[in-house]
C-alpha cells in the first residue's frame, strides 16, 4: 500500500510522476491536433489522471481492467506501445482494432484489458465473469471496472453489483464521479447523498475517496482488492472533476467559472509536484526535465502514427471478419451403438450431459437452473451431477447473466445461459446486439457461449411467455440464429452449439419439448450447423420452415398427398446463417413455395428469405413467393384466439393460392 504518509524513494516517486503527467502530455497533444483539424474527436480525462494511473498502479499486472473513455492513463501505465495505440486513437490500419473502432472502444487481451462500449455499464456484468473465473481458478487476481456518475443509473451497474455480493467475487467497481453526465449534473442524476452509498444495498464494501489524490486511490484499490479476494466485492467512489468537456465539441458552457476555480488546485498533476517538492526537493527544473523526456518518448510514434496508412476497404475482408469462423470438432457418424426413445427434453439433458462430462470448462447460468432444474426441467439434476460451482442460479439479471459469460469466455470458459422463456431474452438486447455479436469484428476472441431460449406459442401462455423473437437477431453477423424441430436435431444441434466457438442462440420450442418422441442414439454427434434438411421430398410444391413449422407442414403435406401433390419440406434448421443453396435446389425441381413462420408476418425471418428467393432465384419460380406467418398482433392468451394468430390456421388456403396460380 502506497500513502501520501508512507517514505517513498525517490526513484519510485520520479516513476509515478512520470505514470502521471504521460497521459496529460498526450492528451495535450491530442488537443492540439483535434484544433488543426487532424484527428476527428477526442474525449478528455484531463483532471482525472489520478484515477486511471493509481487503480493501475496498485494492481497486480494481471489483473483485469475494463476501462471507459477518460482512462488513457490504465493504457500508458500497463505500458502498452505507443505505435499501436495512437493508430487505434486515430482510426488507422495498424490500430487494435484496424480502424472498425473509435478511439477507446477497443481491448487488448495480451494487456488484460478489456475494451467498453458507448453503451454505458454493459461491461460491469463482463467483469463480475472475469471476476468468476479468477474466482473458480483461485488464482488470486482480480477484475476491476470502471464507469462514470452517468452510468450508475443503468440496469447493467445495479445488475453487476447485485450479481458480485451474491456470488462473493474478487472484483472492484470504479465509479468517477466528475460531477456530470454530459451535461446533466450529479444533482439531477441521484438521490443518494453518495454514490458508494449503494455498495450496501447490494452486500458490497464501499467508499468515497479523493480521486485527485493519488495516494488515496492507490490506497483505496490496494485495500479494496485484499477484501475482494477475500469474498468481499468493493465499490469505490472517486470523486473528481472533468476540467474539459464531455468530448471537446461539446464545450464546458453548462458549468459555472467558480467550478473551475474550486477544481483547479485539486489538479492530481499539481498536487503530486507539490509534494515532490515537499519530500524529495525536487525541483521545477527537473520536472521540466522530465517533461522533455516524456514528449521525446512518445511524439515519435504520434508523428509515425498520424503518417500511417488509414484502413482500406475490402468487402471479403469485412465479411470474413464480421461473420462466424469454422466449427470446431469434427464431423461425426455413429455406428452399432445403443439407441432410445427420447423427447426433446431428454436430447436437451443428454447434449449438457456429454459436453459438460467432456470439458470442464463448461459452466451453465440462468434463474432457477440449479436445484429447481429450470421451469421446464431441462437442467433437472445437473446440480447433483456437476456442483453449484458449474450450475448456478442468477437473480434476474438477463443482461447481468450475458454479461458474465462474456466475461467468463474472455477466460476461456464456455458459458451456457439459459433464458427462463425467449420473450425475456429482451433484458438482454444490448449485451446480444451491442457486445456480443460485434465482438470479434472489433477486437475480441471468439466467443464460445450458447443462449437457450424456450420459445413459441400454442401452449396458452399469453403474450409475454409465447413469443418468437428469433427474427430480432438474425442480422447481427457474428451470432449464429439456430431453431431445431425434431429430437435428433435438438441432441447434435445443440452438442454441436456447445462446443462451436461462434456464440450461438439456440431457440427450442417449449410446446415441442414432451409432445414428441424418436427412437436416437444415446450419444450425441457433432453436426454442420450451417446446413438445412429436406425432411419431406416432393416436387410440386416447397414449404421452407423451421421449428413448430416443420411439424405443421408434415401433418398438412398428408391431406395434400391424397390428392397426389408432392409437397416438399424443407427445415431451415438454422437462420443465420442461411442455406441458400438447399433452397435454390429445392425452388429448381418445384417452381412453387410457400414460406411457413410461426413468427409475426411483419420482418418475419421469412421476409428476408422471400426477398433472398427473389433476388436468386426469380428465375425458376411459377407462381409469387408467399408467406404464412402468424398475424402482426400480441400472442393472445385465449387458447381460441390464439389459434387463430397462429400461421398454422392459414396454411391450407396459402398452399392453394400458391398452386392454383
Amino acid at each position: 500500500m502506497i500513502s501520501a504518509g508512507k517514505k517513498i524513494s525517490k526513484k519510485d516517486s520520479l516513476t509515478i510522476y512520470r505514470e502521471l503527467l504521460l497521459p496529460r502530455l498526450i492528451e495535450e497533444k491530442m488537443m492540439n491536433l483535434l484544433r488543426q483539424n487532424k484527428i476527428s474527436k477526442w474525449f478528455s480525462g484531463i483532471g482525472q489522471e489520478a484515477i486511471s494511473v493509481g487503480v493501475t498502479h496498485a494492481l497486480n499486472s494481471k489483473d483485469y481492467l475494463l476501462p471507459m473513455h477518460r482512462n488513457l492513463g490504465v493504457f500508458t501505465t500497463r505500458k502498452v506501445p505507443f505505435y499501436p495505440l495512437f493508430c487505434q486513437l486515430f482510426g488507422k490500419a495498424d490500430g487494435f482494432t484496424g480502424g472498425r473502432d473509435r478511439s477507446f472502444h477497443f481491448g487488448i487481451p495480451q494487456y488484460n484489458i478489456f475494451g467498453m462500449i458507448s453503451h454505458l455499464a454493459a461491461t460491469m456484468p463482463v467483469a463480475d465473469g472475469i471476476a468468476l473465473a479468477n474466482k473458480i481458478r483461485d488464482n488470486g487476481l482480480v477484475a476491476v471496472s470502471f464507469c462514470g456518475d452517468g452510468g450508475t443509473s443503468e440496469g447493467d451497474f445495479h445488475e453487476a453489483l447485485n450479481l458480485a455480493g451474491v456470488w462473493k467475487l474478487p472484483v472492484i467497481f470504479v465509479i468517477e464521479n466528475n460531477g456530470y453526465g454530459l451535461s446533466t449534473p450529479t444533482r439531477e442524476q441521484f438521490a443518494c447523498e453518495h454514490l458508494s452509498d449503494r455498495a450496501a444495498g447490494y452486500g458490497l464494501a464501499g467508499e468515497t475517496i479523493d480521486g485527485n489524490d493519488f495516494f488515496a486511490v492507490s490506497s483505496a484499490i490496494t485495500n479494496a482488492r485484499k477484501q475482494a479476494l477475500y469474498g468481499k466485492p468493493v465499490l469505490i467512489e472517486a470523486e473528481t472533476f472533468r476540467m474539459r468537456g464531455h468530448e471537446e465539441a461539446s464545450g464546458t458552457f453548462y458549468v459555472d467559472d467558480e467550478e473551475f476555480e474550486k477544481w483547479k488546485p485539486k489538479d492530481p498533476i499539481r498536487r503530486f509536484e507539490n509534494w515532490l517538492t515537499e519530500n524529495h526537493q525536487i525541483d521545477k527544473q527537473v520536472l521540466d526535465t522530465i517533461r522533455i523526456e516524456l514528449k521525446e518518448k512518445f511524439e515519435p510514434d504520434l508523428e509515425r502514427a498520424l503518417a500511417a496508412a488509414d484502413p482500406t476497404f475490402d468487402e471479403q475482408t469485412e465479411r470474413i471478419r464480421a461473420g462466424l469462423i469454422e466449427q470446431s470438432g469434427t464431423l461425426s457418424d455413429h455406428t452399432n451403438e445403443a439407441t432410445s426413445e427420447k423427447r426433446p427434453i431428454d436430447a436437451i439433458h443428454l447434449a449438457h450431459q456429454q459436453a459438460f462430462g467432456e470439458d470442464d470448462r463448461f459452466i451453465l447460468m440462468g434463474q432457477d437452473v440449479a436445484e429447481y432444474g429450470g421451469v421446464f426441467k431441462a437442467t433437472e439434476g445437473f446440480v447433483k451431477r456437476y456442483g453449484k460451482e458449474r450450475i448456478r442460479n442468477t437473480p434476474i439479471i438477463e443482461s447481468g447473466a450475458i454479461g458474465a459469460a462474456i466475461g467468463l469466455a474472455m477466460e476461456g470458459f464456455k458459458p451456457v445461459v439459459e433464458m427462463q422463456f425467449a420473450d425475456f431474452i429482451s433484458c438482454g438486447f444490448n449485451q446480444i446486439v451491442n457486445n456480443l455479436s460485434k465482438g470479434r469484428y472489433r477486437w475480441m476472441p471468439s466467443m464460445n457461449i450458447t443462449i437457450r431460449a424456450p420459445h413459441g406459442a400454442g401452449v396458452g401462455a399469453g403474450p409475454f411467455h409465447s413469443q418468437s423473437p428469433e427474427n430480432w437477431f438474425m442480422s447481427l453477423p457474428g451470432l449464429r440464429v439456430l431453431v431445431p424441430s425434431t429430437v435428433t436435431d435438438f441432441q447434435n444441434m445443440l452438442y454441436s452449439s456447445l462446443n462451436d466457438p461462434n456464440p450461438v442462440l439456440f431457440f427450442e420450442h417449449k410446446k415441442l419439448y414432451r409432445s414428441i418422441k424418436e427412437i436416437t442414439p444415446d450419444q450425441c454427434r457433432h453436426i454442420d450447423l450451417d446446413t438445412a434438411n429436406i425432411v419431406q421430398r416432393g416436387s410440386d410444391l416447397t414449404i421452407i420452415t423451421y421449428g413448430m413449422g416443420v411439424h405443421w407442414a408434415l401433418e398438412i403435406s398428408e391431406s395434400f398427398a391424397k390428392k397426389g401433390i408432392g409437397i416438399e419440406i424443407v427445415d431451415l434448421r438454422s437462420l443465420a446463417p442461411l442455406d441458400w443453396q438447399t433452397i435454390g435446389r429445392s425452388l429448381e425441381k418445384t417452381h412453387r413455395v410457400v414460406l411457413l413462420e410461426e413468427a409475426t408476418e411483419t420482418m418475419g425471418p421469412m421476409s428476408e428469405i422471400s426477398a433472398g428467393i427473389t433476388e436468386r432465384y426469380f428465375h425458376q419460380l411459377d407462381a409469387p413467393v408467399i408467406r404464412c406467418s402468424s398475424i402482426n398482433t400480441p400472442v393472445p392468451f385465449s387458447r381460441e384466439l390464439e389459434e387463430g394468430f397462429l400461421a398454422k390456421s392459414r396454411l391450407r388456403d396459402k398452399i392453394l393460392q400458391v398452386l392454383e396460380y
